[in-house]
């Protein structure tokens, strides 16, 4: 055997670098399912799911194109982890080579490693052409940022310019590189109007095993599995991004940040997943939406706002996780120790936005970017969780979570537990925030105005407890230098109150 390939569960493209100059008559593909990659956080049932069911699918697709290929199914065989499956196949093919594309998670870099160099075989690991930018050059643009922090807006007005999206020659198209203030819109007290409901996928013979499965193997695993609506195959990704452009993204821009009782998705694409088995390529996506544009089918507001999160964050925390890893994982600039409620669990809490955003998550394995950030996260920074157990959770139950993106997303921007090496502040507020985006508090038995008294929201009380203790560090960023200014103004009694009143409600965080 020349090439032993191994084909990672988030790797399900035949373009695949791995794949390239492929010999049927002298190498050979190996995928496989293990218990590790759903038990080393506690996974999602859905998200379970979703990648055994995509990566059976893409086998398929192997099978048909007669690519030699050894799959490891969970139910037919006893190896622990990926180390154990290929440590198999090495010792049984002895190949000059083992293959892989770049993985998105720094745990199964070195597992491929380890695995390579104890059995003194070549390890080929090739760069993976599905992002716009390499990691190596991520590194280089890095490194000549002329101070130590990191920001994505110099970085995506790079990548626009580089692969001309939206742009007029050397200006960005319309003459502004984003529309934030055309963006980001809460919904008003109607809430949201002629919204298409979300494309569905109706599980065929082959998932309906895969959740049969999940429901065997894993039964105390969060979630459930009564819908399974994601795609799992390209042409089905293929469709969901076809009705996102056509029905989604020319609201999608005003109300990306918006919040809605009992509306999980909103104008949301829901590709992420999609982008990250690599079902989708993300310069067809760009393309799609950029078409959509130019042939005045949606606002540049809302085309340059999807864009932003695809050409600029998604390629942005890719570089990021790899230039910061492993400290990242570790990283904890607050020192925040505290565990995370059993609620979020269960979503049973009675902090409304919390229990939505929560709950929905539990059932769908989903929630949008605002809902993870500025509920979920803005929640875990007040309360002082520990950052690597809320990382760990968010990794478990969202469909779309590959470490790669969801660890600086969550550690780096919603915990700030790396410092801000790539974010401008700390994201904190008070209840008022959520309330100005959506219609959750109109649902609470908390009022987001008061900061003391049974009946004041905990983000609000937490909110200005947080300022009161990070009072010089937040009074030196000019971001958040306005916030603190309200703390001076503030008497020793008054702070005293608030921080005997936070110091209560975190004692009494089950019963929040």
């Amino acid at each position: 055997m020349r090439n032993l390939i191994v084909i990672l569960g988030d790797q399900l493209t035949l373009d695949n670098p791995a794949l390239q100059a492929f010999d049927p008559s002298q190498d050979h593909i190996v995928m496989a399912e293990v218990m590790q990659e759903s038990t080393h956080v506690w996974s999602h049932k859905q998200r379970i799911t979703l990648f055994l069911s995509a990566m059976r699918h893409f086998a398929d697709t192997l099978q048909a194109r007669h690519f030699p290929l050894t799959y490891f199914k969970l139910d037919a065989h006893d190896h622990p982890d990926l180390a154990a499956v290929w440590q198999a196949m090495l010792q049984q093919h002895k190949p000059d080579v083992l293959r892989v594309c770049e993985p998105g998670d720094w745990r199964v870099l070195q597992a491929l490693q380890t695995t390579a160099k104890k059995h003194h075989v070549a390890l080929e690991i090739l760069q993976d052409t599905h992002y716009m930018c390499s990691i190596p050059q991520f590194q280089r643009w890095a490194e000549r940022q002329k101070n130590t922090s990191l920001r994505m807006e110099n970085f995506y007005r790079g990548m626009r310019k580089k692969y001309k999206l939206l742009m007029k020659g050397d200006a960005p198209a319309g003459g502004d590189w984003n529309y934030d203030k055309e963006n980001r819109q809460h919904l008003g007290k109607d809430g949201p109007q002629k919204l298409e409901p979300p494309l569905r996928f109706v599980p065929d013979p082959l998932t309906l095993s895969v959740i049969a499965l999940v429901k065997k193997r894993f039964p105390e695993h969060p979630g459930q599995l009564d819908e399974f609506p994601w795609p799992v195959t390209r042409p089905q990704a293929l469709k969901l991004l076809t009705h996102f452009i056509a029905e989604k993204l020319p609201q999608f821009g005003t109300y990306q940040d918006a919040m809605w009782q009992d509306s999980p998705y909103l104008w949301h694409s829901l590709l992420a997943s999609a982008l990250n088995l690599k079902l989708l390529n993300p310069r067809e996506v760009i393309d799609a939406a950029e078409q959509a544009y130019q042939q005045g089918l949606a606002p540049l507001a809302s085309v340059e706002g999807f864009i932003r999160q695809i050409l600029g964050w998604r390629e942005f925390v890719r570089g990021v996780y790899w230039l910061e890893m492993p400290a990242l994982k570790s990283a904890n600039f607050f020192k925040h120790q505290r565990d995370l409620p059993t609620w979020f669990w269960t979503g049973q809490t009675q902090m409304q936005c919390l229990s939505q955003c929560i709950g929905q998550t539990l059932e769908t394995g989903y929630a949008h970017h605002i809902q993870r950030l500025m509920v979920i996260g803005l929640f875990s920074t007040l309360a002082g969780l520990s950052p690597q157990q809320v990382a760990d959770w968010f990794l478990a139950v969202y469909v779309d979570a590959v470490e790669w993106v969801e660890l600086p997303n969550v550690a780096g921007m919603a915990l700030y537990a790396n410092g801000g090496r790539f974010t401008s502040k700390p994201y904190v507020a008070s209840g008022a925030y959520i309330q100005r985006m959506s219609n959750y508090c109109a649902h609470c038995r908390y009022d987001p105005k008061l900061k003391i008294g049974d009946a004041a929201c905990p983000f609000t009380t937490l909110y200005w407890a947080f300022l009161i203790k990070h009072e010089s560090l937040l009074a030196e960023n000019q971001r958040t230098r306005l916030m603190v200014q309200h703390v001076a103004k503030m008497t020793a009694s008054e702070q005293s109150a608030i921080k005997v009143f936070a110091r209560q409600r975190l004692k009494q965080i089950e019963q929040l």
